[in-house]
């Protein structure tokens, strides 16, 4: 035996790990919660401080269009965590969902209250593989039985949602999430590591430390601002710990966001933020719900300062990642790999991407099914009798609906939709037998929540939406 090859041998034994280390990229991937496309410095709000994440952005590819698979939090989740559409796992809204109400015209879909253990996550893959691998942050698509570990993951910290903001910590337990993902890496650096991290922020309700608040006076809202600087402060601090345990070069850094930033008021806050020039927010499927600020660093393999418009869907971040890896990828995944767009190598895959939510939500939204196909957007209202079209390429707002001029382009991608939704099993909504029509016109037809633009709107405008926050509070109450 030659001593290389007796070195090597040694190396395996004495130090698991340390010999695929070598051609095997670390990972981590931070996910924000309700982060806006627009949230971001680098991504056009200049109200907000991202250095950070701006030079992350420099150094690596920023997606335009890089879409979730749900504009709402458990369903895009379990998306990432298994690569299949949440059509397909019906688990469709978060969980636990909201109650029906008499202002709805049809009923939710019984969801399940977790992804399926039988369903293989981003964790058991990369296990197979050789990772180690940490959960760290919010969970939310299971209770007791369906938590990390009984996924796959070999570390789990939970954190808190919420803290009180002090000389140490933010207002949404950053720095205590940001340091667990630190002490995992220092322990792990000598193997590949998985390391999924997701914040609590910027979600409601929020707090941020005092300086930061005011550091942003002049912002849209100054504490959700002072939110998104702290976000950017703990990934500065996590990005700072990669270098100085040197591998930044051997670690794929992605941060993206579950959904679009929530642009109507909700629980304490009478604004919140604001995705224009994208349409509506959180819950709904226009594309201020459904695009989100994405950012990909890979030294050397991934070109720096990149900016791509090629539409991708975070169901695909399973298969790219274990290609980017050199594993195999299993069948039956509704994500594609892009792993050959992201290093230079190829395109991103053609295909049309589609969304199916049966939900009301919070936020104003009604069932609904969407379909992108090149600049094409379909949006299928399930509760009545109405499709909408949008070419995105001329109309980024969504404002000039063209479904009357263009019939049988709609027929088509309207049927499209349907053979993709009985694919993935997806299910239906059933009428209500308690439907108020009042109330839903209230809801639903008398304020369009859809039309409200925060970064445009005046003070009456803000008092109708503040008026309608109020009712739908107190139907989804009753």
């Amino acid at each position: 035996m030659s001593l290389r090859v007796f070195v090597a041998a040694l190396g395996i034994i004495l130090f698991p790990g340390v010999i695929q280390a070598a051609s095997q990229p670390n990972i981590v991937f931070i996910l924000a919660d309700d982060l806006g496309i627009n949230d971001l410095r680098c991504y056009g709000r200049l109200d907000h401080h991202t250095p950070n994440l701006d030079r992350l952005a420099r150094h690596g590819m920023r997606f335009t269009s890089a879409y979730c698979a749900q504009p709402i939090c458990s369903p895009s989740r379990a998306a990432i965590l298994t690569g299949k559409a949440p059509a397909r796992l019906h688990l469709t809204t978060y969980l636990p969902g909201r109650p029906n109400s008499a202002s709805q015209k049809l009923l939710h879909p019984e969801i399940p209250m977790q992804v399926p253990l039988e369903e293989q996550s981003l964790a058991e893959h990369f296990k197979t593989a050789g990772y180690v691998s940490a959960a760290i942050g919010k969970w939310h698509v299971g209770g007791p039985g369906f938590g990390p570990l009984e996924q796959g993951f070999d570390y789990y910290h939970p954190g808190r949602a919420n803290t009180k903001p002090s000389a140490t910590e933010g207002g949404k337990g950053e720095y205590d999430l940001t340091a667990a993902a630190e002490r995992f890496i220092e322990t792990h650096q000598h193997r590949p590591f998985l390391v999924y991290l997701a914040h609590n922020s910027p979600h409601i309700n929020y707090d941020a430390q005092p300086f930061r608040i005011d550091n942003n006076r002049d912002a849209f809202e100054p504490v959700y601002a002072g939110v998104i600087e702290t976000l950017d402060d703990t990934v500065g601090r996590l990005l700072a710990k990669l270098e100085a345990l040197h591998l930044a070069e051997k670690t794929i850094v992605i941060f993206t966001s579950d959904n679009g930033g929530l642009h109507v008021p909700e629980g304490s806050h009478p604004r919140i933020t604001h995705n224009s020039p994208y349409r509506a927010g959180k819950g709904f499927v226009y594309e201020g719900g459904l695009r989100v600020p994405t950012i990909v660093r890979w030294p050397g393999r991934i070109p720096a300062g990149a900016v791509t418009d090629a539409p991708v869907i975070n169901t695909d971040w399973l298969p790219t990642l274990l290609d980017l890896a050199g594993q195999p990828i299993p069948s039956g995944l509704d994500g594609i790999s892009f792993a050959r767009m992201l290093t230079g190598h190829g395109r991103a895959p053609k295909r049309s991407l589609f969304w199916h939510f049966p939900h009301y939500t919070n936020q104003g939204s009604r069932p609904s099914g969407a379909m992108r196909n090149g600049p094409w957007i379909l949006i299928e209202f399930y509760d009545e009798q109405k499709c909408e079209l949008y070419n995105l390429d001329m109309d980024i707002r969504e404002t000039h609906d063209l479904a009357p001029r263009y019939p049988k382009r709609v027929a088509r991608m309207q049927s499209s939709l349907e053979a993709w939704r009985r694919q993935t099993g997806a299910q239906k909504n059933r009428p209500n037998p308690d439907f108020d029509p009042a109330k839903y016109r209230e809801l639903y037809i008398d304020v369009d929540p859809t039309r409200f633009d925060p970064a445009q709107a005046k003070l009456p405008e803000w008092e109708l939406i503040w008026k309608w926050r109020k009712a739908m509070n107190a139907a989804v109450a009753r």
